[in-house]
Order: C-alpha cells, then sequence, then structure tokens
C-alpha cells in the first residue's frame, strides 16, 4: 500500500523559515521522480521544486530558487523542503507528488501560512 503523507506546515512570519516533510511507503523512493507542489486559494497547483534523478538533480520555480532546497533522506524514505525567507506569497497548501514506474502518487497536503 503507497503512504505519502506531509509534515511540517504551520504558521510563520514573513522572513522566518519552516521545513517540510514526507514520509512515504509503497514504492520504490530511491529512483522515483520527487516533487512539490502548492496551491493558493483561487489559483491552480504549481511545481514549487523537483528532485529529478537519483543523481539528485534538483530543479525550482523561479519564485522559490535561492530561497528553498529539496533533498531526500533515502535510508528513511523521507523527501524535504527546507523553505527559508518566507513571503505572504508562499501561504499556500504543500502537496508531496512521487512519479515511480509511470504512476504518480499524491499526499493529502499540508498548509504553510506566512503572516504577521
Amino acid at each position: 500500500q503507497v503512504q505519502v503523507v506531509e509534515s511540517g506546515g504551520g504558521l510563520v512570519q514573513p522572513g522566518g523559515s519552516l521545513r517540510l516533510s514526507c514520509a512515504t511507503s509503497g514504492f520504490d523512493f530511491w529512483r522515483a521522480v520527487m516533487m512539490w507542489y502548492r496551491q493558493a486559494p483561487g489559483k491552480g497547483r504549481e511545481l514549487v521544486a523537483a528532485l529529478t534523478s537519483t543523481a539528485g538533480g534538483t530543479n525550482y520555480a523561479d519564485s522559490v530558487k535561492g530561497r528553498f532546497a529539496i533533498s531526500r533522506d533515502l535510508d528513511k524514505n523521507l523527501l524535504y523542503l527546507q523553505m527559508n525567507s518566507l513571503k505572504p506569497e508562499d501561504t499556500a497548501v504543500y502537496y508531496c507528488h512521487a512519479r515511480d514506474g509511470g504512476k504518480d502518487y499524491w499526499g493529502q497536503g499540508t498548509q504553510v501560512t506566512v503572516s504577521s
């Protein structure tokens, strides 16, 4: 049974930091393309960051480059998103997404709110 579970969201002030985690099981995490998406109220789902290969290649949306970092722990099957210098426009529900063997798996999302 595949499980994708995000955690680590919350309320943070502008300029602050949060680290999101995504716990996974039931598929080959080591070879999966792993991504973080977000969806703000009234907007479509946006790709934020991707870990594209076993060599650790990464891609980021222009809006988060230099502030966010995606990484994974292969021993624990965990995906992370370190978010620094957060802005109000980063407020959204953040989703973990895995693509493995032509199949897509989504988590339920975790809310991130950036506000003073």
